[in-house]
Order: C-alpha cells, then structure tokens, then sequence
C-alpha cells in the first residue's frame, strides 16, 4: 500500500497541472482578444482605462499577492506539523479573497452606478471601441472573480480537512494543489491588472 501512495500523488499533481493548463488556456485567449481589439481601438481603449480606478486595482493586486504569500505559508506549516499555524494561515487567504470581492464589488458597483456596463445607453452612445473594452472588463474581470470564488469554497473544504487531520505532514497533496490553484488566480490578476488598469 505503502508503494502505491507516491504514485496517487504524482497522479494528482499531474492532473492538477493539467487543468491548470486548460484554465490558462481560458484566460490566454481572452488576453489573445483583448491584443486584438487594443491593435484596432488603441485610442478607445487608453480612454477606456483610465475611467477605472487605480487605487482598486492596486489594492486588489495588493491583497491577492499577499494571500499567496498566506497559501505558500500554510503549505510549509503543515508539512512541518504546525498545523494550527497552517489553519491561521487558510484563515489569512480567505480573508484576503473576502476583501478582494468586496473591492470588485465597489468598484462594479461605482462603474454600474455611473452607467458604465455592457449594453448601456452611455457606452451606446460613446465610440465602439470603449464599449468594446467594457465588455471584455467585465467578462475577463467577472470571470475571474468567479475563479476566486471556487478558490475561496475549495481552500475552505481543504481547511476543514486539515482541522479534522486528515491532511496533515505527511499526506498534504489536496493542499499542495488547492493552493497551486490559488496560485493561479493571483498570477491571471497579475496580467488583467496593467492590461486593464495601467492602459497608456
């Protein structure tokens, strides 16, 4: 049984790279369309952008990279046996993935407010180029909202797993992967967050 145990891992690792593939595939062909449509309404988009506020986005890159710092953390702690440590640490990512929906919250919200959303009389009357840039602000950042999501569900189930033991020093490859995904969701942040917000 002993020897069956490694290959499980290597099995669940690889297939977690694998979907992690395919879930940058998603993203990739979003930024692909987004190249695109920059290539044909440069002007557009650079007005587009800077209706968004700066300080939301950076303050989500903020508390995103400081919650994979949390993840990676949690992984060392358990397989160090501190497993208290490792559940503070779960305790620290979630709570950065509550504040980063709260801030896109806000900041859909003001956007909404202002009659900035897809299909709005505003962007209707505005150049096609801008309501093309809403658009696809609203798809890549909506979805990648969602993704935060299903990170913060699954690092939550994988939390309950460690209080109760059944991840622990030497059995932690749920949490090596739920953080790997996790991972993810700070990386794709990284690139929507100049393409979107820093647009010159």
């Amino acid at each position: 049984m002993s020897h069956e145990e490694p290959k499980d891992e290597v099995g669940a690792k690889l297939g977690m790279w694998l979907f992690l593939f395919t879930e940058l595939l998603l993203f990739g062909g979003l930024f692909i369309l987004y190249a695109v449509y920059l290539a044909r309404y440069p002007h557009e988009f650079a007005t587009a952008g800077h209706e968004l506020n700066v300080a939301f986005g950076a303050g989500n890159t903020v508390v995103l990279l400081t919650s994979s710092l949390f993840a990676a953390m949690a992984v060392t702690a358990i397989k160090r046996g501190e497993r208290g440590r490792a559940l503070a640490l779960l305790g620290g990512t979630l709570g950065c993935a509550m504040i980063f929906l709260a801030i896109k919250y806000l900041e859909w919200s003001a956007k909404i407010g202002h009659g900035i959303y897809p299909g709005s009389p505003k962007l209707a009357a505005g150049p096609p180029g801008e309501s093309v840039f809403f658009g696809l602000y609203y798809l890549t950042t909506g979805l990648h909202g969602i993704h935060v999501l299903i990170g913060g569900v699954l690092l939550s189930w994988i939390g309950a797993r460690v209080k109760g033991g059944s991840i622990h020093a030497g059995d932690n490859v749920a949490l090596e992967n739920g953080t790997l995904y996790w991972h993810l969701v700070d990386l794709v942040w990284i690139f929507i967050f100049p393409l979107y917000y820093l647009i010159l």
